[in-house]
């Protein structure tokens, strides 16, 4: 049987959840016999570094496209949308799959203007929020409504973005789905790692409280709403550490207020790291706090569930999916900073709830969030749009 040839599309591969998500999609079906797998990314690059370099030794046709960037620019935005054109009228693929909101609107069209059979694209979160202008927010929704007929199946990281999408009129109910992102949780579930080696390596005393948080240095990733509940943590906990990784633009700012909350010295800052170090980095914390306003499903969520860390988090999008109130986790009202500051504190001062809280996310992710259990569901959706499209559908890897 001839294999089915897939094309994934994205703007950009920047260390990030729907980056990561998607590389190991392409990763997983190109181990599959059934499957010819390629990749299309732009050129856009940033501080919180990229995984071209993984990408370039895949094995797989990655198909790099410099006018490809998030901003929109109506010259370099026609250049690729030829370009994406001319690419799947050569490589004949059967199914084109796209990621993020340019890739997804440039994509789209060149596949229908190329007769592409099956057009998929996934929703790692939704593009319009209110946390932007109201003409932005407008305008995309009326874009991604508009876009749905040129697509034949959406697939979405949560079960919130799912419904956010189809509460927005995007699409027909049968058209969506929700695949959890998969990663590669082995090296969380099956970490061993040297607590204290990882925490000296960054200044941090062995026996010292710590909470964590995993995010980019950016607008919406929460740190201007985690600063302002730290004081209260640190007079009730005077001898814990804030554990900040990553990096980005707003490491400036963050410093700054830190400074002047009078908390600057309980911060640590990691810069820029590896997406590999990061079970190592999860097991050096002792709570991790998540306060990002929009994210689909944040990847660290389950990340630090898999390590055996419970999550402090804002009650919004996928993230009451895997943090379970009194399970896994708590949950707060996001902008509540005296009810994250409390839900810190009580888990700092609880180290047999923290135990308990972090086995049981243990239990809860491990059967849902692995990259083979993501790649199968994904091929399984596959498999009935060619049915009924009556085209061939591989069997099953």
């Amino acid at each position: 049987m001839d294999r089915i040839r897939v094309l994934h599309i994205i703007t950009r591969l920047i260390v990030g959840g729907a980056q990561e998500n998607t590389l190991l999609t392409v990763e997983g079906l190109h181990a599959r016999p059934q499957y010819s797998v390629g990749l299309m990314v732009g050129s856009d690059r940033g501080p919180e570094g990229n995984l071209m370099a993984r990408a370039r030794a895949g094995g797989f046709p990655l198909l790099e496209v410099p006018e490809l960037i998030r901003a929109p620019h109506p010259v370099k935005d026609l250049v690729t949308l030829a370009k994406i054109a001319r690419a799947i009228r050569e490589g004949g693929y059967q199914i084109v799959h796209t990621h993020s909101t340019k890739a997804g609107l440039l994509g789209r069209l060149a596949a229908r203007w190329m007769g592409t059979p099956i057009v998929v694209h996934t929703l790692h979160s939704l593009a319009f929020h209110p946390y932007q202008p109201w003409v932005a927010n407008r305008g995309l929704r009326i874009m991604k409504r508009w876009l749905a007929p040129c697509t034949d199946h959406f697939i979405s990281v949560s079960d919130a973005v799912r419904q956010g999408a189809m509460a927005a009129g995007i699409g027909r109910p049968e058209q969506h789905s929700t695949i959890y992102s998969g990663m590669e949780m082995d090296r969380f579930l099956s970490a061993h790692v040297d607590r204290e080696a990882v925490r000296r390596s960054l200044g941090i005393p062995p026996d010292a409280p710590v909470v964590g948080k995993v995010a980019r240095l950016f607008h919406l990733k929460g740190h201007a709403e985690l600063l302002p509940a730290l004081p209260a943590v640190v007079r009730a906990v005077p001898d814990v550490r804030i554990l900040l990784v990553g990096d980005g633009i707003l490491q400036p700012t963050i410093r700054e207020e830190a400074r002047r909350l009078g908390i600057l010295d309980h911060l640590v800052f990691t810069g820029l790291v590896e997406p590999e170090r990061i079970p190592d980095l999860l097991a050096a914390m002792d709570v991790v706090v998540h306060t990002s306003l929009r994210e689909g499903l944040a990847r660290v969520l389950p990340q630090a569930l898999a390590v055996g860390k419970p999550v402090v988090a804002f009650d919004l999008d996928g993230t009451p999916e895997v943090v379970l109130p009194g399970v896994t986790g708590t949950l707060v009202r996001p902008g509540d900073t005296d009810g994250l500051a409390r839900a810190l504190i009580a888990l700092l001062r609880d180290p047999g709830l923290r135990e308990r809280m972090g086995r049981n996310g243990r239990e809860v992710v491990a059967p849902q969030f692995g990259a083979e259990v993501m790649v199968e569901r994904i091929h399984q959706v596959y498999v009935k749009l060619l049915e009924a499209k009556g085209l061939s559908a591989p069997t099953a890897g």
